[in-house]
């Protein structure tokens, strides 16, 4: 099991559009076999900054994943739109192993 991190800085003047695009991918990611947790946007703080949280079976699972949604017409709308609305401005992933009792 891999859970994918990834860490937003997007455009505080655009925080609607972002939101929208989170709520495209929510349903993407559960579809290609993984489990979303969400995203999680600025409250108080920090007004620039995003995350959202979801896990695969494994990294290759990931990576089909990845490679599945290049050729997705639903992905590549996302992709679109976030391109066409410049909500985000540049974002870093990582990968975690949970550890449990």
């Amino acid at each position: 099991m891999v859970t994918c991190y990834l860490n937003y800085v997007v455009d505080p003047y655009k925080l609607e559009e972002f939101e929208h695009y989170a709520k495209l991918w929510i349903p993407l990611v559960n579809k290609f076999g993984g489990q979303h947790h969400g995203y999680f946007l600025p409250s108080e703080g920090v007004n620039n900054k995003a995350l959202a949280l979801f896990t695969f079976p494994s990294l290759a699972a990931y990576e089909q994943y990845r490679n599945d949604s290049l050729l997705d017409a639903e992905c590549i709308a996302a992709f679109k739109y976030a391109e066409d609305t410049q909500c985000i401005v540049s974002y870093e992933r990582s990968f975690f192993r949970p550890v449990f009792e």
